[in-house]
């Protein structure tokens, strides 16, 4: 069921005579194109030159930086947010569910962690699964805590 959301695919060729699970009123409302597509902003977010924090700068930085992600996932802007696992120069990952990279850039600058200069954000417009609006949604019913 997933993938049928999340546009994972198959091994069956999909064609506009042929797929049995195309929702044009769903397509319409996710606004996917016709490969079941839209368009994202992907926002990497990478060290900045502000990270000299004390420990407790530290963590009332990442609260507040939580509570923004948490907004902006709320208000529908974001579909996916995440940190990169490893300590590389790359520390997480933004995709923005908005039209245009000012729009993405507007919203990355209301994080609190790019105002103190301890991130700074690269942003890419990106070809992906309309059904990626979904995410937040299903997380909802898979997280047994939140951040």
């Amino acid at each position: 069921m997933i993938c049928m959301i999340l546009g994972c695919g198959s091994d069956k060729t999909v064609n506009p005579t042929d797929n049995d699970y195309y929702n044009k009123d769903l397509a319409r409302e996710m606004k996917a194109d016709d490969y079941g597509m839209s368009v994202y902003i992907i926002a990497l977010l990478k060290k900045g030159p502000n990270r000299d924090l004390d420990s407790l700068a530290q963590i009332s930085l990442q609260a507040a930086h939580m509570e923004n992600i948490r907004r902006m996932a709320e208000q529908g802007s974001l579909s996916i947010a995440g940190p990169f696992l490893d300590d590389g120069e790359v520390r997480g990952i933004y995709i923005f569910n908005v039209d245009s990279v000012d729009k993405a850039k507007e919203l990355t600058n209301t994080d609190p962690a790019i105002q103190a200069g301890s991130l700074v954000m690269e942003l890419h417009p990106w070809y992906g699964p309309a059904g990626l609006k979904y995410v937040n949604e299903f997380n909802k019913q898979l997280s047994l805590k939140s951040f």
